[in-house]
């Protein structure tokens, strides 16, 4: 868990590269059913319509995706993935007390409460207007590359050779203030309702390089 530019997603790839996990992302679920609907296109669930294009255009502008459709997705690749005996990583979800409400209790069910551990990232808003407005993904496999001296100038992944892009709408100044708000209120609650429901959750910055945050993390798993 964590603000927007914290690096959930290249912590949550480190742990799955270290311990063999599942990551489930759902900003990737998102751009998969979201960003390519098409006209018309809607999910239903319990009766109600979720039109694609409209969660699109939320999702753009910074607003989060309706908590019932992410809920709805994650669930089902949550009992499928236990299904095969394997771990998971979860990055930066859940985003609502909604979804928590929902999904907590599956996991649960899933993994044992013992077993669920919370990483809570910590991050100045303006450290996180930085890395997200200098932030550069590839078109392949879709890896954040961290911005710096050595990387500022690359235009083809090093991971993967394929083009470096920004993401258009999603990391506009515009857009971060609005995801840094509703990080603020919708989400930050979430980290609250684990730590009332006595679920493990452990503090840690994400102000230092990425290869010290993940030590830390850890260490505050007692996994080194």
């Amino acid at each position: 868990m964590g603000p927007p530019g914290s690096g959930k997603g290249t912590q949550a790839l480190l742990l799955v590269d270290k311990f063999g996990l599942y990551y489930y992302e759902p900003s990737k679920i998102i751009e998969a059913k979201v960003m390519n609907a098409k006209k018309g296109e809607c999910e239903v669930l319990n009766g109600k319509k979720y039109p694609l294009l409209e969660e699109k255009k939320r999702w753009l502008t910074g607003i989060l995706i309706s908590p019932e459709l992410i809920s709805s997705w994650g669930k089902s690749i949550f009992e499928k993935v236990a299904a095969s005996n394997q771990g998971i990583v979860l990055a930066g979800t859940p985003r609502t007390l909604y979804e928590a409400e929902n999904v907590m209790p599956v996991l649960e069910k899933l993994y044992q409460k013992k077993n669920i551990k919370t990483i809570y990232l910590t991050l100045k808003p303006e450290d996180t207007m930085y890395r997200n407005s200098h932030r550069m993904i590839c078109t392949l496999m879709r890896h954040p590359i961290l911005y710096n001296n050595d990387t500022k100038h690359l235009k083809t992944c090093p991971l993967d050779g394929s083009k470096l892009v920004e993401r258009k709408g999603l990391d506009d100044p515009e857009s971060i203030k609005v995801r840094l708000q509703e990080y603020k209120n919708r989400t930050m609650p979430v980290v609250d309702y684990l730590k009332k429901n006595k679920y493990f959750v452990k503090t840690i910055s994400a102000a230092p390089a990425p290869s010290v945050i993940f030590n830390n993390i850890l260490k505050a798993l007692d996994l080194k």
